[in-house]
């Protein structure tokens, strides 16, 4: 069954997506990019409070693919508890030895119960074949997600069976797979029947679907009943 990830900036936000039983409480500041992080600080506040009652992941932040930057920034978050790093692959950088430099270390934070995902930007028209390299490198997972968010969402700026690809690619090659994207209530119908492992959402759960304002509770809920209608939610 496919998950829904909800992306939280505040420890305030993180408890109300827990009180929502969404699937993946996704840590992240919309107000930084696309991928903005929080401070590491902050980060472990939240990993702490939510004591692993669901699987938290965080962002790394909008950063060039520069190995030595992308290894420091992964190594701290992973250092905060969180159970998943995203790192966004942006166009241009070195991605090549950005992935051979992660790989040195990614046993090693495995051990500490950490596992990459790899964040890709639909409207960059990504090589899909960087997935067989990510799963070499050590990654667990893979997400696709939009870069400019004023371009509308993800079903909007990918042709529906380049999301199929995508989702059955990451299927092949043993990847976590998740589809976001300034996804709404009405692509959840379009996206489930590819059964990717999850659909992540800011905008949608926020007020007027604005991803940079506060979550709404009752907005939160809506998303959580349409991706599972026979789900009872508290609250």
């Amino acid at each position: 069954m496919t998950g829904m990830l909800a992306s939280v900036n505040s420890l305030q936000e993180a408890k109300l997506a827990l009180a929502a039983e969404v699937d993946i409480i996704d840590l992240k500041q919309p107000s930084k990019g696309a991928l903005g992080a929080l401070e590491i600080d902050l980060v472990k506040t939240i990993v702490t409070d939510i004591d692993r009652a669901r699987p938290v992941s965080a962002t790394i932040g909008d950063l060039p693919m520069q190995p030595d930057s992308i290894f420091n920034a992964v190594d701290a978050m992973v250092h905060t508890g969180v159970d998943y790093v995203k790192i966004g692959f942006f166009p241009d950088g070195d991605w090549p030895a950005t992935l051979q430099k992660l790989h040195s270390h990614t046993d090693i934070w495995q051990q500490q119960h950490a596992g990459l995902i790899a964040v890709l930007f639909a409207d960059t028209q990504p090589d899909l074949t960087i997935l067989s390299m990510l799963k070499d490198s050590g990654f667990v997972g893979v997400m696709l997600d939009t870069m400019n968010k004023q371009k509308g969402s993800l079903t909007q700026v990918m042709a529906p069976i380049t999301i199929a690809q995508f989702v059955n690619l990451a299927r092949q090659h043993q990847l976590l797979c998740g589809l976001a994207g300034s996804l709404k209530a009405d692509d959840i119908a379009k996206l489930i029947p590819l059964h990717p492992d999850y659909l992540g959402f800011r905008g949608a759960l926020c007020q007027q679907h604005d991803r940079t304002a506060q979550l709404n509770q009752s907005a939160v809920i809506k998303i959580k009943r349409a991706m599972h209608p026979a789900t009872l939610i508290n609250g």
